[in-house]
């Protein structure tokens, strides 16, 4: 089953996007990793915020998809016309890859290690 599971906003300083999204915005903190990432509850999907280290689509605002098996949803989307812009990885937290639709709108796939 697929599933929303974060919005990756690249951001370059977190602690000011933290005050902005959580202090301002009132979204809660989940968990912070360091200079590098933050998750805060975006009621039903995660609001991730991504610094220079975990820009993994770039400097562009994308959805992250939760699916069962990062590889193979990746050989059906190609299939279906999606175009792999990073391979599947292993990252700190999750399996994940890169890719972007015929429109060119770029969105991650990933599923837990």
């Amino acid at each position: 089953m697929t599933k929303l599971g974060n919005i990756l906003i690249p951001v370059d300083d977190l602690d000011k996007a933290i005050a902005l999204y959580s202090g301002a915005l009132g979204l809660a903190v989940r968990f912070r990793d360091g200079d590098r990432f933050a998750a805060l509850d975006g009621g039903g999907a995660t609001v991730a915020l991504v610094a220079a280290g975990e820009r993994v689509t770039g400097d562009v605002t994308a959805p992250s998809y939760k699916v069962g098996d990062v590889a193979a949803a990746v050989r059906e989307l190609t299939g279906a016309g999606a175009e792999v812009v990073r391979e599947p990885e292993t990252g700190p937290h999750e399996i994940r890859a890169v890719l972007r639709d015929p429109s060119g709108n770029v969105f991650v796939l990933y599923s837990s290690l």
